[in-house]
């Protein structure tokens, strides 16, 4: 099959020929369809974090279709449309069986080692082990994942919006209705409206905060971030978003931050009222350190980390995609622009220039 492999930090894809081997105990093949450029791949991809082993073929936030079943599965057959994710579970370990899924240690590390549940691959490159990305690896035509990090969706859902479901979906509205549960009739601050900021808004509006700040230094995507539940914006280039936070409620009683920057991390913290919380929802590079000014901590403010929303991918997935059939959660508005393998390094390039919301890789 066709993929795009990354020999390592900083280096180009290359498009190859790679070979993929059938799926194991409790594992499935999946033909994508489509897969999301996220920030987690990029940060693989100019060292930010240490995510993955190279060589390695990258992708993660992706749908597909399910071609095979490996022996022991069950839930899912040939021809279910299927979104990945990074975070399957064994149902084993600690933190499954304490019901926090998202933290499986199984799953750990087998990204580590950039392989599947028992740390192999399934990929090969001219006789060289390939290494899985947080074991979905979608940057190619077909992918081999365990079984429990596919979840199946109505046959309505198009794949393409599906994917989005994967990772910025997942994270932003999990962040604000799950991490933080954020309260009907509450105040929030959300800076950085990229794919997880924006979906923040979504999930802010869904859980029915009564006004929504979104703070970012792109024109287009504060204007996104108004039609996504937005009731107010800020051009951080323009203007102070914690005296604008002060100016329009009083101060916020959520802040979301979601580009991983001390700087802006800082920001939500001063944008915050009394009792107020910051969630940090932006990965910051690996080994970083973060000050904050002492202070607030007398009127009760507390800060709160976040991963992948707090997200429970059996009964959160089927609920979004419930609620893009509906009406009521917007994708369509997320996708900037559908690309193919060739234009991976031309997106990465706009996504680290901060242009639109969403490139999607597509597969006819």
């Amino acid at each position: 099959m066709t993929a795009a492999v990354l020999p390592g930090v900083g280096a180009l894809m290359e498009l190859a020929e790679v070979d993929l081997d059938g799926p194991r105990e409790g594992e499935v093949l999946v033909k994508i369809a489509a897969s999301g450029l996220c920030a987690s791949d990029l940060n693989a991809l100019d060292g930010k974090r240490n995510l993955v082993p190279f060589p390695a073929v990258l992708g993660h936030e992706a749908a597909g279709v399910v071609v095979e079943c490996g022996p022991g599965v069950t839930g899912l057959a040939t021809d279910d449309p299927v979104v990945l994710s990074i975070v399957p579970r064994c149902g084993l370990c600690s933190h499954c069986r304490a019901g926090r899924p998202n933290y499986c240690s199984t799953a750990g590390a087998a990204m580590g080692a950039g392989g599947l549940f028992d740390t192999t691959s399934r990929l090969s490159w001219t006789g060289r082990r390939l290494n899985h990305f947080l074991t979905v690896s979608s940057f190619a035509e077909y992918a081999v994942v365990p079984a429990s990090g596919a979840v199946r969706v109505p046959a309505a859902m198009p794949l393409d919006r599906a994917a989005l479901l994967s990772c910025a979906v997942l994270t932003g509205v999990g962040a604000a209705r799950r991490t933080a549960r954020v309260r009907p009739g509450s105040r929030v601050v959300v800076i950085g409206c990229g794919g997880v900021g924006l979906n923040i808004v979504q999930g802010a509006r869904m859980a029915g905060a009564e006004r929504i700040l979104a703070v970012d230094i792109g024109e287009d995507k504060l204007a996104l971030a108004r039609t996504l539940g937005a009731t107010d914006t800020v051009s951080a280039l323009h203007d102070d978003p914690v005296t604008a936070a002060r100016d329009l409620f009083g101060g916020a009683d959520y802040a979301f931050e979601a580009l991983g920057r001390e700087q802006t991390i800082q920001t939500a913290w001063a944008s915050l009222d009394v009792h107020g919380r910051l969630v940090l929802v932006g990965l910051l590079a690996s080994g970083a350190r973060l000050t904050l000014d002492a202070d607030p901590f007398v009127n009760e403010q507390s800060v709160q980390g976040c991963y992948f929303g707090s997200s429970d991918l059996t009964t959160d997935v089927p609920e979004l995609a419930e609620r893009y059939l509906t009406g009521e959660l917007l994708l369509d508005e997320l996708i900037t622009r559908r690309i193919t393998l060739t234009d991976l390094d031309e997106g990465f390039d706009a996504l680290r220039r901060a242009e639109g919301s969403r490139h999607v890789l597509t597969f006819d």
